[in-house]
């Protein structure tokens, strides 16, 4: 019985996709294709026979998707010769209603379709390649991943926000958390690295990417998370804002005359290391700071204190915490920040140590000194084997 699933990532204009192993992890092939939509699309397809990294006319995720196939065929493996098991979906919102992953059929469509108002950037986009996924693999069991679900564990003291109780009740207005994903996984190999069951340790997860999020775990359960009922709320991140005075949107309004759409759209692809720098890219911000860039230092400050400040909240909510772990692009790359977030913090037990957090690795491991109580750990994130595993375990219960 195979053990591949073919995994999905839709954008609103890109398509992100990956042929993993369920069981091992490993990704055979992998692409992308971006600028959907344009007049110029480009791709970039990896695969045991070779790489493809072209511009070509996509008009609409079909053909992406098509696309794709046709570089599966050239570059390898061919789908034909490939025994699928499933073809496993990211969805970014999944509201209250999943907490866990679902065989996709027209009902789920429908449910997911509901769900829009509170992704509207993002639930269409994952709806379209579904549905463009259906039509191509009508043969193969799909399913939804949800990015919300990991943290539908949270109790509800956590996830309610102090705003009129039918806010809530009516219109779903709660905190939700995103990156679920990453966090549920990042999280299981944290526990293997301790050498512990996931149900006996406590970590505070931190995913520093474009977008960044903390997420305190607790025995395995995300119990508090920084992002709420958007991707906007919690870190500074690279062109969101992140936690902010919800006033200053009502200043903006009778001040400046500005729209709901312009504000909505300044914080959440102009703020952030953006907004502060004019750069969201984290290396070109380094090399900024490096260069003595007043602007870029204090963006770098103003990240890593929201981090620190994320750390110790959830430290108090965990009460005991047994290690600290960065994942994802930032998180796992860059040292400056994993110290900066974290210094300071020794009374805590908290202790990075400056060779190991230094030193270059692209694997799992403890960057903490040996008399550090809270270990501090770099993992890389696997998203796609994440939903490789929850897709497996729909359709194999």
């Amino acid at each position: 019985m195979s053990d591949y699933v073919l995994v999905i990532n839709a954008g609103s204009s890109s398509l992100k996709y990956s042929l993993v192993d369920g069981v091992s992890g490993e990704a055979v092939a992998s692409g992308l294709v971006e600028r959907i939509g344009e007049s110029q699309g480009h791709q970039v397809h990896r695969g045991p026979d070779g790489e493809s990294n072209g511009e070509l006319s996509i008009a609409m995720h079909e053909d992406a998707l098509r696309a794709a196939i046709d570089a599966f065929g050239t570059y390898g493996p061919s789908l034909d010769d490939v025994d699928i098991a499933a073809v496993g979906h990211r969805v970014v919102h999944g509201g209250s209603r999943f907490a866990a992953p679902v065989l996709v059929d027209d009902a789920l469509v429908a449910e997911v379709t509901d769900l829009v108002p509170l992704a509207p950037l993002h639930n269409p986009a994952n709806l379209e390649g579904i549905e463009v996924a259906r039509r191509l693999f009508p043969d193969l069991p799909h399913v939804a991943v949800f990015d919300t679900a990991f943290h539908q564990t949270l109790p509800p003291h956590a996830y309610t926000y102090a705003v009129p109780s039918e806010w809530l009740e009516e219109y779903g207005i709660r905190r939700y958390g995103f990156h679920g994903t990453s966090h549920a996984f990042v999280s299981g190999q944290a526990a293997r690295l301790l050498g512990h069951d996931p149900a006996d340790v406590n970590l505070i997860v931190l995913h520093l990417g474009n977008g960044c999020s903390a997420t305190a775990v607790r025995g395995g359960e995300s119990v508090d998370t920084s992002m709420g009922l958007t991707p906007l709320e919690g870190l500074v991140m690279g062109t969101r804002s992140g936690d902010l005075d919800p006033a200053i949107q009502t200043h903006l309004v009778r001040e400046l005359g500005w729209s709901v759409d312009k504000i909505d759209h300044a914080l959440n692809h102009d703020s952030g290391l953006k907004g502060l720098t004019g750069d969201n890219d984290f290396r070109e911000l380094s090399r900024r700071q490096a260069a003595g860039d007043e602007r870029a230092q204090l963006a770098f400050e103003v990240y890593c204190y929201r981090i620190k400040k994320y750390v110790g909240a959830y430290y108090a909510v965990l009460g005991r915490v047994d290690a600290i772990v960065f994942t994802a692009g930032v998180g796992e790359h860059s040292a400056e920040v994993r110290a900066a977030s974290l210094q300071g913090l020794d009374r805590l037990g908290i202790q990075v140590d400056p060779d190991r957090n230094t030193a270059p690795s692209s694997t799992a491991r403890s960057v903490s000194t040996d008399d550090s109580s809270v270990a501090v750990l770099v993992i890389p994130t696997n998203e796609e084997w994440q939903i490789a595993r929850e897709t497996l375990a729909v359709i194999r219960p």
